[in-house]
């Protein structure tokens, strides 16, 4: 009797998959929105008109617009001062090199007329030893 009783679970278990089964592919049909627009393409055409209709009267697009605005106007305030404060970093790393490379150059001119490697006190300075200030 035991084995009889194994029997009809088992079986029993069959039907409900069978049923499950023949459920899920019932409601893939009914969800597949392809298919339903491919059966009934003037049905679909009429709905997304009166989609259209409905969301142009109720200004949702204005009312995102204005959200979408007010939210980027702090942003763009906000990545406007970082890239000045990297745009200033660059130019002023850009100027220091610029004018390195001059007082290389200077440097080197006055060794090559004078014949000898200037001093660190006398690179930059005028005849009277003054040291000029540079404008930067």
């Amino acid at each position: 009797m035991a084995e009889t009783t194994t029997t009809d679970v088992r079986a029993d278990i069959e039907h409900t998959r069978a049923r499950m089964s023949n459920a899920i592919d019932e409601l893939e049909r009914k969800v597949d929105v392809t298919q339903r627009v491919t059966e009934h393409p003037w049905i679909a055409i009429g709905v997304a008109f009166g989609a259209g209709v409905a969301l142009s009267a109720s200004n949702a697009d204005v009312q995102a617009a204005k959200v979408t605005a007010s939210a980027t106007q702090n942003t763009g305030s906000k990545l406007g001062t970082a890239l000045d404060g990297v745009v200033a970093a660059l130019v002023t790393g850009v100027t220091e090199a610029f004018h390195s490379r001059v007082d290389s150059a200077v440097s080197q001119v006055v060794t090559s007329i004078r014949g000898t490697s200037p001093s660190v006190s006398s690179v930059g300075a005028d005849r009277h030893g003054e040291v000029a200030m540079r404008a930067d």
